[in-house]
């Protein structure tokens, strides 16, 4: 199942881009951890399209965190509810 816009739980027809009102398909995974909060062994993960990919990895990137971004393939599965990202409201739980 992939959470995020779709609602808290809800399955979306297509894994869509991460940021805040951003609709288009994924095409990238984002593997972040705020080292401040999260150990080692937990991070989350973004989707991003392939215009925002590059704006969600520095607006990561400008904080120090842990940033991994690869290929999203459609088979991937692990998108936290309520993660979506908007550098304006944002926090960094």
């Amino acid at each position: 199942m992939i959470g995020g816009l779709g609602g808290v739980g809800g399955e979306l027809a297509q894994a869509t881009c991460s940021r805040a009102g951003c609709r288009e398909a994924a095409a990238w995974r984002i593997e972040w951890r705020n080292p401040r909060i999260h150990t080692g062994d937990r991070s989350k993960t973004w989707l991003a399209c392939e215009e925002h990919v590059e704006y969600l990895r520095e607006f990561l990137d400008a904080r120090s965190f842990p940033v991994e971004v690869r290929p999203f393939a459609a088979s991937d599965t692990v998108v936290e509810a309520g993660s979506t990202p908007d550098a304006a409201t944002r926090s960094d739980s």
